[in-house]
């Protein structure tokens, strides 16, 4: 009998580890789908994700009147937008409140890690970020782990990243 302090997620984790034959095999999973974030300002956050990427959302609701209840609807995307770029979806979701700003650590998403094909690709970020005047980390090398980062924040604090493998 599982513990009465466990929550609802400890028991499906124990449930689980007493059917290993009840999963998912990797081999039927194909890589991440979309990952969705929440912002506070949509505007703001569509110009800044819009210039970052070099595209406009593929789908956009946020012209939308909250008033119409395109905040609660998932068809109409709850308001917020999409990017579709490579094999990648990006959303955003404008329900934070104002004033609302990013943790990485508190639970939830510690940071969005995007790739780009080549070091010099890392450089000319770096030097548009600059360009901007957004705040940067610079390119850092890691060769233990073979790749180079470049870190920022979006409008909400959300901790980004462009990544390039080095040789």
């Amino acid at each position: 009998m599982i513990a009465a302090r466990h929550t609802r997620h400890d028991r499906i984790i124990f449930e689980m580890n007493q059917h290993h034959d009840v999963a998912v095999p990797p081999s039927a999973l194909t890589g991440l789908h979309h990952v969705r974030l929440t912002v506070t300002d949509i505007d703001r956050s569509k110009a800044f994700y819009s210039h970052l990427l070099g595209i406009e959302p593929a789908i956009d609701y946020t012209a939308e009147p909250i008033e119409s209840g395109v905040r609660s609807d998932p068809h109409r995307f709850f308001g917020g937008c999409t990017f579709a770029f490579n094999d990648n979806l990006l959303g955003l979701r404008p329900v934070a409140e104002p004033g609302d700003r990013f943790d990485s650590t508190r639970v939830g998403l510690d940071h969005l890690s995007l790739g780009v094909n080549s070091m010099d690709d890392l450089r000319h970020a770096a030097e548009c970020l600059d360009a901007l005047g957004v705040e940067n980390g610079g390119v850092v090398e890691l060769p233990a782990l073979g790749i180079a980062v470049l870190s920022f924040q979006d409008p909400d604090d959300i901790n980004l990243e462009l990544v390039t493998t080095i040789g």
